[in-house]
């Protein structure tokens, strides 16, 4: 019953914020600022709705750093949830053109300012990072990833692909790890899903990077957000267990 109730309502919010904000932003269509709008507007309204309580931790100053590449850890639907909150004003991702034909979510997508790519077309793929890294430094943005390149779906942090480190020397910009804990606890069919804490960690100057340099930093990357979700799973768990 919980599940039927939560499903159809997330549905109907679902709709009514999509063609809500594709209405906003034909007032302002492709401003990256309004990424952030909508990534707040799902985080409260879902993780209100799904039962999580969501503790955010943002990095000092992190809105004077300027444009950067954030990285997080790909779990699964919930991300945008639970991580929705510490997006950043003019953060925007990289999807492929497609998601415009999504109902109702795909127009949201592209009019908030997100970059679409035709990745179908190899030629045009191949230029992917320094298509990427234009529209940073022409725009002021900033990039979030998932360096994985998939959801873990349970299995852990999967191993990184470079392509956000070669982007983030490329523009010369910082990046950002953002780690998340566990949220395949999350169930539709029960009504409090407990905690999940999302932290963003000190920022990683790449401005005198070689593009060399990226699978090592790439590496570095993996170990410390390996370390950090242990770290945020074990209070998790320390906060689940004073509340039982």
């Amino acid at each position: 019953m919980i599940f039927i109730f939560r499903l159809m309502v997330g549905i109907i919010l679902g709709v009514l914020i999509c063609v809500g904000g594709v209405v906003f932003c034909l007032f302002n269509p492709r401003n990256p600022k309004n990424v952030a709008v909508f990534a707040h507007i799902f985080s409260v309204t879902f993780r209100v709705l799904f039962g999580v309580k969501v503790i955010t931790r943002k990095y000092q100053n992190i809105e004077n750093i300027g444009s950067s590449v954030f990285i997080a850890n790909h779990q699964n639907n919930y991300d945008i949830l639970v991580a929705g909150q510490i997006v950043q004003s003019g953060t925007v991702t990289v999807g492929k053109k497609s998601l415009v034909w999504v109902p109702f979510f795909g127009p949201l997508y592209w009019l908030t300012g997100n970059i679409l790519l035709d990745r179908d077309n190899k030629s045009k793929a191949r230029d992917t990072l320094t298509l990427v890294v234009n529209e940073i430094k022409k725009k002021s943005l900033s990039i979030w990833m998932f360096p994985e390149g998939t959801r873990s779906n349970g299995r852990g942090l999967l191993p990184f692909k470079t392509g956000a480190f070669r982007t983030a020397i490329a523009a010369g910009v910082p990046i950002v790890a953002i780690c998340i804990s566990n949220t395949n606890q999350i169930k539709l069919n029960r009504w409090n899903n407990g905690y999940v804490i999302t932290e963003m960690l000190a920022p990683i100057d790449t401005s005198n990077m070689k593009k060399e340099e990226a699978k090592a930093l790439m590496n570095h990357c993996y170990q410390m957000m390996s370390d950090k979700i242990k770290q945020l799973d074990q209070e998790v768990a320390a906060l689940h267990s004073q509340k039982s």
